[in-house]
């Protein structure tokens, strides 16, 4: 009988990969503590806590993680997250109940800027436009409507949050000649200045920026911090990019903003919701250019993401703290206050 029950919530339809060695890389480190792993077959709260109730330890999936589930587990110690946001966990009451939940902040950064770095040239040259001039026999077209856009060496990109994927976006954008800004009330000033970036408040960097990035997390404060009021402040031949989360724009204000010329374009790898309607205007735009929530996605990022969460619940469940941990408040309840602190051995 395995020592500890580790459920997975991979609800049917979600898309996940099946067979026998389904959790052979999240089993390398959770095999030898004797854990074994049990997926999840019901989505519904009931159906959840009549299979998960008992668990010692959850990994999340794509359906929502709520109150009411989180409230009915009986011996959760910890809750882990494959991806950087946990906006499918109710974080909030994890904390209350005294169950840390983790995330992989760090595995799949350079794919992320990588990708950022690719939407902000394939917007700002208009690659999508030039691509159909070619196909459609307007090949004489292209270079004439080049001619109206300034270099891009010189210009100026606004970085919204200056997290772990911004400070890789803003060291490949710096040979290109861009002057680089950034906005963030929780990163020190001298974290920007010694990587050759300005900060600057939001309305700042948005009347500044020749192309905005956004990078900030999904959280209650960055819900739709992009609105309509924002995108009036930048000009109409500024670009906005998004690799972050959907969420953190507006989107019928962002609509409104391309349709009505307020900004020139858009490079988004996130929308919200997604899949997005096939009815959605931006699906139409010429001067839009998605990707499919892709920009993590590599050979390296997903054995590397599904070890990282064997690893952390594994290291929960030996009576270790966690690497990487959202609600590190957790600490200070009455049941974790013996916990060791994270160490390699």
């Amino acid at each position: 009988m395995a020592k500890f029950k580790v459920m997975a919530m991979n609800i049917p339809g979600a898309g996940n990969e099946s067979g026998p060695d389904k959790y052979s890389l999240e089993m390398e480190a959770l095999g030898p503590i004797g854990a074994e792993i049990i997926e999840v077959s019901s989505d519904s709260t009931q159906g959840f806590l009549d299979e998960a109730q008992d668990a010692d330890a959850l990994i999340a999936g794509r359906v929502q993680l709520t109150k009411d589930m989180i409230v009915g587990l009986n011996k959760c110690r910890v809750i882990s997250s494959g991806s950087v946001g946990t906006d499918k966990i109710d974080v909030a009451a994890a904390t209350e109940k005294g169950i840390p939940v983790t995330n992989v902040p760090d595995t799949f950064i350079e794919e992320v800027a990588d990708h950022a770095l690719m939407l902000l040239l394939a917007t700002y040259r208009r690659l999508l436009t030039l691509d159909h001039m070619a196909r459609d026999g307007r090949w004489s077209q292209g270079r004439p409507m080049l001619n109206h856009f300034p270099r891009l060496f010189g210009m100026t990109l606004g970085l919204i949050s200056f997290g772990h994927v911004a400070r890789a976006v803003a060291l490949r954008a710096a040979p290109f000649g861009m002057r680089i800004l950034a906005f963030d009330p929780y990163v020190g000033e001298l974290s920007m200045t010694r990587m050759g970036v300005e900060p600057v408040n939001l309305n700042e960097l948005l009347q500044r920026s020749d192309i905005v990035s956004m990078h900030a997390p999904e959280t209650s404060e960055t819900h739709h911090m992009m609105g309509e009021e924002q995108f009036r402040l930048m000009g109409p031949e500024a670009l906005f990019i998004n690799t972050g989360r959907g969420a953190t724009v507006e989107e019928a204000s962002m609509t409104k903003a391309l349709q009505e010329g307020w900004i020139a374009g858009v490079g988004l790898d996130v929308l919200d919701p997604e899949p997005p309607d096939l009815n959605n205007p931006l699906l139409t735009m010429d001067n839009v250019i998605i990707t499919p929530h892709v920009a993590s996605a590599s050979a390296r990022m997903d054995p590397e993401r599904r070890r990282r969460v064997g690893r952390e619940v594994a290291l929960v469940l030996g009576g270790r703290w966690p690497r990487a941990c959202v609600n590190p408040s957790v600490l200070s309840t009455t049941r974790l206050r013996r916990w060791k602190p994270y160490s390699m051995d």
